[in-house]
């Protein structure tokens, strides 16, 4: 019984000194600097050799890390600023999920969803012109746009997007409707 007792342990330190010997030749990935380079053309090249080995010159340093001029902060548009700059970005890049990301979904069927997503992708499609906040009306039917706020500042009901067909000249518009939900910005069909 002793006898296997201690041929144990000195089993179990070749096994593991073994499968040390296979890991230690394996190379393991080393980090590696990336350089933003510009072309002779104005093309940025990102490389991890030197820009002067490729034929380019170093390029502008992003101190911006998303790119967007804004900072993310997670969530949803909070106010109505960062909902009408969601909208834009979606639109000038042609990003229906983006846009489809301020969309408020809650309690939608499926076959409901489709016919969105159908009407988010035709909107991402047209050139953007315009995106305008539309006021509630004023006393007598008056048009918000017109009516003086003499009291309480109010919201918008709506967001008109303007823009034009593929042909650049034939005005385009769409309304959705803005609605508020646990504290975020949203808009609907």
């Amino acid at each position: 019984m002793s006898k296997f007792a201690t041929a144990a342990p000195c089993a179990n330190l070749a096994l593991l000194a073994c499968v040390l010997a296979t890991i230690a030749p394996w190379p393991f990935p080393a980090a590696a600097q990336v350089n933003r380079c510009m072309t002779a053309d104005g093309i940025a090249l990102y490389t991890d050799r030197r820009c002067t080995d490729v034929g380019a010159v170093p390029g502008p340093v992003r101190t911006d890390r998303s790119g967007s001029g804004r900072i993310h902060r997670g969530g949803c548009a909070r106010n109505l600023q960062d909902l009408m700059y969601e909208m834009t970005s979606a639109i000038d890049s042609g990003d229906v999920n983006r846009l489809a990301s301020v969309y408020h979904w809650t309690g939608m069927s499926g076959s409901a969803g489709y016919a969105v997503m159908a009407r988010l992708g035709a909107v991402v499609q047209r050139p953007l012109v315009d995106i305008i906040p539309v006021m509630p009306a004023g006393p007598e039917g008056e048009d918000g746009w017109l009516y003086p706020q003499t009291t309480v500042q109010s919201m918008p009901v709506a967001l008109r997007v303007e823009q034009t067909l593929a042909n650049g000249s034939t005005p385009s518009r769409t309304v959705f409707g803005m609605h508020r939900h646990f504290g975020c910005y949203w808009i609907r069909g």
